[in-house]
């Protein structure tokens, strides 16, 4: 009988850091959480920043270095958005494991402080009943367990937490630290990214760490170890630049039905409307021959049209509505018409 393959490891999990200094470009934090570890005396902590720039893998590797892997998993308990965490869970589960003490069992190597660890990831998804339900939690169980909360939105914390907490901002990851990261992901798996590619994927990511390692992951899946800067295009999910363009050309164009036209072909090809949006954006924003009064219309009407398809909208007729707006903009119409 053929030996069985190795099971294949998505490459966020297969290149997450173990420990807490090789986690990329957050050297505040990572200088202040170092220096933590050595003395083993953690405050409650606060990790806030965007998607995929390292919170939960900081929190989650410093739980390891103090614990060891022995230990890690009656020391830590680990709670996600997608885990029931109402107030019935904060009451029970959380304040049950809260109020555990632990004994001084030591593992050769990890400091192993007299304390347990609860991460509750996603924080800012809590609803606020259960968030004041942990703060009598936090207040009587401090000797015993320490608490992590990371989240996007510092804002969705409610004050009381937030202030017991030490608090770190987590930044968006620069292209070069991103490039970096992914050069070191294409040695180990034997890919060949060329530097248009590269700077591609940074672009795409928007800062995201794991939605670049995602989107190469997809890439050597679907095209193999030779990955061009249109294959990344293509599972990531963005829009051409050439349909932007195009848009922005139909009502440089100033009549209704080649914008329309142009609008109905995008919605033919089932381009979201939400990330067309985003990228039409830009385009607007970086256009030198726009005056600032123009552009300003228009990035208005944008951020209309999000909320509105946010709310359930028509995509159709959102996205005619921005056009027509673009146009009345370029041409100085007036906002209003006059019927």
């Amino acid at each position: 009988m053929a030996p069985l393959a190795p099971m294949s490891q998505p490459w966020v999990e297969k290149y997450r850091p173990r420990q807490v200094k090789d986690v990329a470009h957050q050297e505040e934090v990572i200088r202040v959480l170092t220096n933590t570890l050595q003395t083993a005396d953690l405050p409650h902590m606060l990790f806030y920043g965007p998607p995929g720039t390292g919170k939960t893998t900081t929190a989650l590797a410093i739980a390891f270095q103090l614990y060891g892997p022995e230990l890690y998993k009656s020391r830590v308990l680990e709670l996600n958005a997608s885990d029931d965490r109402g107030i019935n869970v904060v009451r029970t589960k959380i304040k049950d494991f809260a109020a555990v003490a632990v004994g001084t069992t030591r593992k050769a190597g990890y400091p192993c402080p007299p304390y347990k660890i609860i991460i509750l990831d996603e924080a800012d998804s809590m609803t606020e009943d259960a968030q004041n339900a942990l703060r009598r939690t936090m207040e009587t169980y401090s000797k015993v367990t320490r608490f992590f909360f990371i989240c996007n939105y510092i804002s969705r914390i409610i004050e009381p937490l937030a202030s017991r907490c030490a608090k770190f901002r987590f930044k968006p990851l620069s292209e070069e630290v991103m490039s970096s990261r992914i050069m070191h992901i294409c040695n180990e798996e034997g890919l060949n990214l060329d530097s248009q590619a590269l700077s591609t994927l940074s672009a795409i990511s928007q800062g995201d760490l794991r939605r670049a390692i995602t989107y190469l992951q997809s890439a050597a899946r679907l095209f193999g170890s030779s990955i061009s800067s249109s294959d990344l295009i293509s599972v990531s999910g963005v829009i051409p630049e050439d349909v932007v363009k195009s848009l922005l050309a139909a009502c440089r164009s100033g009549e209704f039905d080649v914008a329309n036209k142009e609008v109905s072909n995008i919605i033919a090809e089932g381009y979201p409307v939400s990330q067309l949006m985003a990228q039409f954006l830009d385009v607007i924003v970086s256009a030198d021959d726009i005056p600032d009064e123009q552009k300003a219309r228009i990035c208005k009407k944008l951020g209309e049209t999000d909320k509105c398809l946010v709310d359930g909208a028509d995509e159709y007729l959102q996205l005619l509505d921005v056009a027509s707006e673009t146009i009345r903009a370029l041409f100085n119409m007036p906002q209003t018409l006059v019927f």
